[in-house]
């Protein structure tokens, strides 16, 4: 169960503001896919380092510091504000914008009295324990509340024997792969910083918005008198979160099963993968046989559409599209008839099919909140491609990726590169208490779910 939350106590908190931009536009427009994330929760990520051996806590917060100070000149989306603009002649909201200002970034400076990182990895079997919360600043808070918090917040946390760096980063300005995009960035500038070098960042942001023709030109209107009308403030339930572990002999049996059963043999490993959490999930709510559900997958919009949008992309480009079915259907049938359920929809996500969402979304554009989410079905969130464990600030590779309590709902999994990469995956599962009971002993579940990697492993204590 849930671990007790320790005194977690800021020591001090500074404005990160970088060098003026000049090529930085005054304000940005909002696509669609950034519009439509006012009301979500920003996007809460953090890694897990042990102390460097060869650095004050004071030059670890210097260098996070002038580093994070020279990525948002890159990424200077993230040091402006949100506004709404408002018609004078209506008092109709016309759109949202990005103000690009320079207002700058937070950066916190925290302790955890008494936790070390075995605390924060915790041990097989046990929840992620609930002062992970505390490792991320603006917690809860909606992305329009980006009109007055900073669009990027880190928290640097001092631990026993290590540091956690937690940030919140706001899903209006960019997805997953913008998050980590930046992450790896400003990990970059740290590590040439710390050598010396020149700061030449191997990856630069495209801040160029795309938007679909046949609708004059940006911004995007939107039907609401202000604000208020369209922010929904959501807080989960109380929920178990656990982080459960994929090895990548596990996942590669898991595929070639489901391949075997769907006669097909084109089904992927994270297809694979949706497939049995969905069931083993279902499984565990214990529906009856006619209550539909559905399996949703975040899949990414940047090379589906043609001409493709460069990797590079800095802002929203996914969509959480799925499939639907009845939980009979779903138990009745194999692993394999889920798996083939969940490649169609990804195979069926086109340049036409994301067109088709994008010109029904400028029919009647909508800000979505986490209400919308269908409390019978499964999200399958983040990606195991995210490179998370490249986040190296010149003190080594980080111990754990972890998250806070943004975006969180019984239903909702995350997936996380494995430490050791070779293809195995971390999941961390969200689930009301009786659901999370019923999925530990679930035997389907089971049979695929591997041991975690030892502690002394992660820490480098160990040949294991």
């Amino acid at each position: 169960m849930p671990s007790p939350s320790p005194a977690v106590r800021t020591v001090k908190t500074y404005a990160v503001t970088p060098r003026p931009n000049h090529q930085a536009p005054r304000q940005l427009h909002l696509s669609v896919w950034d519009t439509a994330m006012l009301s979500t929760h920003s996007i809460q990520k953090g890694l897990l380092f042990k102390n460097p051996s060869d650095l004050s806590l004071e030059q670890i917060i210097d260098r996070l510091r002038s580093s994070l100070e020279e990525a948002l000149f890159h990424y200077y989306p993230l040091s402006g504000r949100i506004r709404a603009v408002t018609c004078e002649e209506s008092g109709v909201t016309c759109h949202v914008e990005v103000g690009c200002e320079g207002e700058g970034a937070e950066f916190v400076h925290a302790v955890a009295d008494g936790i070390g990182i075995a605390d924060v990895v915790g041990a097989d079997g046990q929840d992620l324990p609930e002062f992970l919360k505390e490792f991320f600043p603006l917690d809860l808070a909606v992305n329009f509340d980006g009109s007055t918090n900073p669009l990027v917040a880190v928290q640097v946390t001092e631990l026993i024997d290590g540091i956690f760096i937690g940030y919140a980063f706001n899903h209006v300005i960019g997805d997953g792969t913008s998050f980590w995009m930046f992450f790896n960035a400003w990990a970059e500038i740290a590590r040439c910083k710390a050598a010396g070098k020149e700061v030449v960042l191997s990856q630069l942001p495209v801040h160029d918005k795309w938007f679909i023709g046949g609708y004059g030109e940006p911004p995007i209107k939107l039907p609401y008198s202000s604000p208020a009308e369209f922010v929904v403030r959501f807080t989960p339930p109380p929920l178990r979160e656990r982080m459960f572990h994929f090895s990548s002999e596990s996942l590669a049996k898991l595929k070639a099963r489901a391949n075997q059963e769907c006669g097909k043999g084109i089904i992927s490993t994270f297809q694979a993968l949706s497939a049995l959490m969905w069931r083993c999930i279902i499984r565990a709510r214990r529906y009856a046989p006619d209550q539909k559900t559905s399996c949703r997958l975040a899949i990414q919009n940047r090379a589906r559409l043609q001409p493709p949008l460069s990797a590079n992309y800095f802002g929203n480009s996914i969509y959480a599209a799925g499939t639907t079915t009845t939980a009979g259907e779903l138990l009745k049938n194999n692993l394999g008839w889920a798996a083939w359920l969940a490649h169609q929809v990804v195979a069926n996500h086109t340049d036409s099919a994301i067109r088709d969402m994008v010109h029904n979304y400028m029919a009647n554009p909508i800000v979505f909140n986490l209400n919308f989410f269908d409390i019978h079905s499964i999200m399958m969130g983040s990606s195991p491609r995210f490179d998370m464990y490249g986040c190296d600030f010149g003190w080594g590779k980080a111990v754990a990726a972890r998250s806070g309590s943004a975006n969180k709902f019984d239903g909702k999994v995350s997936a996380y590169p494995g430490w050791e990469g070779g293809g195995s995956i971390d999941l961390e599962v969200c689930l009301l208490p009786e659901y999370m009971s019923a999925l530990e002993r679930d035997e389907e579940f089971l049979a695929v779910v591997s041991p975690p990697v030892e502690l002394g492993v992660l820490l480098g204590t160990s040949s294991k």
